[in-house]
C-alpha cells in the first residue's frame, strides 16, 4: 500500500499522519521518518492536520476523520474498544478485556494497546495500570502524563 504523509507541528513535538487517500493509517511521534516509498502530500491530509491541532489546542474532544489502522481481528476490536473511552476519563487494561469480551486477554491487551498504530486519534493513552499507575507508550511516559493532563485541564476533571 502506497502511502502518503505529512507532519504536523504540536505541543509534543512534530507528529507524523501518515494515510491513503481514504484514510489514516499510522500516526507516530516526534522524530519519526516517513518509509522511503511514502509521498509527502500536506494537502491530502489537511484534515487530519487540522483536526489534532484543534486537540492539542483544546478545541476538540473527539476526532472525526476515516481510519484504516492495519492489525488482527483481536487488535482490531481493542482499538475499537479504545475509541469508546470518553475524553479526559482513563481506564484499565482489564476493563478493555471485560469490554471486548475476552476477560482473561488483559496482557494480550496491553500488547494490542502497545501496537496502536493511531495514537491519540485512536486514545490508547487513556489506559493506564489497575493501580492507576502510567504505563507504557509509544511516546514516552513523559508524552503520556501531558496527554491525559491537558484532556483532564479542558474537562475540567482531575488527574487520577
Amino acid at each position: 500500500m502506497h502511502l502518503i504523509y505529512t507532519y504536523v507541528d504540536t505541543p509534543i513535538g512534530a507528529i507524523l499522519i501518515a494515510g491513503d487517500e481514504t484514510a489514516i493509517v499510522e500516526i507516530h511521534f516526534a522524530g519519526a521518518e516517513p518509509q522511503p516509498d511514502w509521498t509527502h502530500h500536506p494537502a491530502a491530509l489537511r484534515e487530519a492536520a487540522t483536526q489534532l491541532r484543534a486537540y492539542f489546542a483544546g478545541e476538540r474532544t473527539t476526532f472525526d476523520l476515516p481510519l484504516a489502522p492495519r492489525g488482527t481481528e483481536f487488535q482490531q476490536s481493542v482499538w475499537n474498544a479504545l475509541q469508546q473511552i470518553p475524553y479526559g476519563e482513563t481506564t484499565t487494561y482489564s476493563a478493555i478485556a471485560e469490554r471486548i469480551g475476552r476477560p482473561a486477554a488483559v496482557r494480550a491487551v496491553g500488547a494490542a494497546n502497545g501496537a496502536n498504530p493511531i495514537p491519540i486519534v485512536i486514545p490508547c493513552h487513556r489506559v493506564i495500570g489497575a493501580s492507576g499507575s502510567l504505563t507504557g507508550f509509544g511516546g514516552g511516559l513523559d508524552v503520556k502524563r501531558q496527554l491525559l493532563a491537558m484532556e483532564a485541564r479542558v474537562a475540567g476533571q482531575t488527574l487520577f
